[in-house]
C-alpha cells in the first residue's frame, strides 16, 4: 500500500554512516527529511547529497534533520563521501543508511516486495523508483512526498521552501500560494471567519469570496 500524506511515518533500525539508529528516535522531537539514492558512485545523486551537505544549516535553522539513504551498505557510503567531496567541495556529515536489503526501500513503498532481499547485483535502473523525499513531522506523519526521475537532481531549495510553508501553516492558520516565499502574503483558510481574521490577522484583502490574502504572521 502506497505511503501518503498525514499517515505516520514507518519506522525501523538501520545501519548509518553515524551507527545503528531507530529512525523514530533519530527524529527526536523535531522535523526529518529523509531522501533515497537508487545507487552510489551515481552522477546526479553525487550532486545532491553534496547540494544538501551544501545548505545542511539551512535545515538546521529550521529544526530539521536530514538523512540520506541508499541501497548500497554502509562502507560503500564512506567511500562515496570521499567523491562527493571532490565533486562539490562539501563533507557530507548527515548520517547515510545502508539499505543492501532493500528493507527500508520497500518499506517505503520505493520498490516492490519482489524485488529480492540484497542490493548485490542491481543496477541504478534497477532502483530508479528509490528517488523519493520524505519531509516528516515532529509527530512522525508525513507532510510531503517527491519522486523523481533518475536524470532530474533534486532542487533542495524547494524543499525548504515547503519546509517554510508546512511549518508556518502548522502554527498559524493560514496557506501560502503558488509559487510562495518567506516574506510574502498568505492566504487565511477558510476555518477562519471574518471576524476571526481580523482578530488574528489585523486585516486582509478579499481577492474573492473564497481567497483571503493577508500579510504572513511572523508571531
Amino acid at each position: 500500500m502506497s505511503l501518503r500524506i498525514n499517515e505516520t511515518a514507518p519506522d525501523f533500525t538501520a545501519e548509518t554512516t553515524h551507527g545503528t539508529i531507530n529512525f523514530h528516535e533519530w527524529i527526536g522531537d523535531g522535523w526529518a527529511v529523509l531522501f533515497s539514492h537508487p545507487k552510489n558512485f551515481t552522477p546526479v545523486c553525487t550532486t545532491e547529497l553534496g547540494a544538501m551537505a551544501g545548505i545542511e544549516g539551512e535545515f538546521r535553522k529550521r529544526g530539521v534533520k536530514i538523512i540520506g539513504i541508499s541501497v548500497d551498505p554502509v562502507d560503500s557510503h564512506v567511500k562515496w563521501k570521499n567523491d562527493i567531496k571532490v565533486a562539490t567541495g562539501f563533507d557530507v556529515e548527515y548520517p547515510l543508511i545502508g539499505d543492501r536489503d532493500l528493507k527500508v526501500a520497500k518499506l517505503y513503498d520505493m520498490l516492490p516486495a519482489g524485488a529480492g532481499d540484497t542490493s548485490e547485483g542491481r543496477t541504478p535502473a534497477d532502483n530508479a523508483t528509490v528517488r523519493s523525499v520524505y519531509v516528516i513531522g515532529p509527530d512522525k506523519k508525513i507532510k510531503l512526498i517527491l519522486t523523481y526521475p533518475m536524470t532530474t537532481g533534486r532542487n533542495f531549495d524547494e524543499i525548504l521552501r515547503a519546509i517554510d510553508s508546512i511549518q508556518l501553516t502548522a502554527k498559524h492558520l493560514v496557506a501560502t500560494p503558488a509559487n510562495w516565499k518567506q516574506g510574502e502574503d498568505v492566504i487565511i483558510t477558510a476555518a477562519v471567519s471574518n471576524e476571526d481574521a481580523i482578530q488574528r490577522f489585523g486585516s486582509f484583502d478579499t481577492v474573492l469570496p473564497y481567497l483571503r490574502k493577508t500579510k504572513q504572521p511572523t508571531a
